[in-house]
């Protein structure tokens, strides 16, 4: 296994690797500070290094431990009533997002990605909320919509975050809300990811070797959520999904008319 994994790494370039691990640090702290957003990072910048039939499931494996560690928070201050047929949701429906995963065009999915990306960033920055308090509809459409959206290009959370905001309560309890739902959306696409053989041994190899960067940074982040609130981060989150989303998108238009 030493083996493979050195000849891994000597096919990556410098830059990629570079790449990849800066873009799992600021996800990992992305993730420890609001409890959302890494997959977004991940899948952009990874789909350009890679390609997102690769990128995706990196997503979900480096995560996996951050997860656990952010779980604890959620359960004890979540609303069940909200993440329960949210997550019941997105189980049933990822299924459908993998079957989209493999079956594109890779420049498309990027463009796609990119361009979802910009609309829900745009959204989260004017703050928008439904008009009145969501009920179980609203929260099981959402599920659906994430698990989706999770399925095919691992970035099923800007959704929940949107009904999980627009609920009333502390920030610490919507922040629980926002992990909770961001976790059954990390689990609900693993099997039929595996399913499609996307969990290759590279995906692996390169998943393990980032996941004690991302874990690191995760802490770091959730540190500087206990100290010093959202004020300022919030923002420079989202200019820099935006910048990462504009990029992507272009890269991905040009990929695909050099088709």
């Amino acid at each position: 296994m030493l083996d493979d994994f050195n000849a891994l790494i000597g096919s990556l370039s410098f830059l990629q690797i570079g790449l990849i691990t800066g873009t799992l640090v600021l996800a990992g702290f992305v993730r420890g500070f609001v409890g959302f957003g890494a997959s977004l990072i991940i899948v952009m910048v990874l789909s350009i290094a890679l390609d997102p039939l690769a990128a995706v499931p990196i997503a979900m494996l480096s995560g996996l431990p951050a997860m656990a560690q952010l779980l604890p928070n959620a359960i004890r201050y979540s609303e069940r009533h909200f993440v329960f047929p949210f997550s019941l949701a997105a189980f049933a429906v990822a299924p459908v997002g993998a079957i989209i995963l493999v079956s594109l065009d890779t420049a498309i999915m990027k463009m796609a990605i990119s361009g979802f990306v910009l609309v829900m960033v745009a959204l989260l920055y004017w703050d928008w909320r439904p008009a009145k308090a969501p009920g179980l509809f609203v929260f099981l459409v959402a599920g659906a919509i994430s698990g989706f959206l999770q399925g095919a290009a691992a970035v099923g959370g800007p959704p929940a975050v949107a009904v999980a905001l627009s609920r009333p309560g502390a920030p610490q309890q919507q922040r629980a809300n926002v992990i909770g739902a961001v976790t059954a959306l990390s689990l609900c696409s693993l099997l039929p990811v595996w399913w499609y053989g996307l969990f290759t041994r590279e995906v692996v190899f390169i998943s393990i070797a980032v996941m004690p960067f991302y874990l690191g940074a995760t802490w770091v982040g959730g540190k500087y959520f206990a100290r010093q609130g959202h004020r300022h981060f919030r923002n420079a989150a989202l200019a820099a999904l935006t910048v990462t989303g504009v990029v992507t998108f272009g890269l991905a238009v040009q990929d695909h008319l050099a088709k």
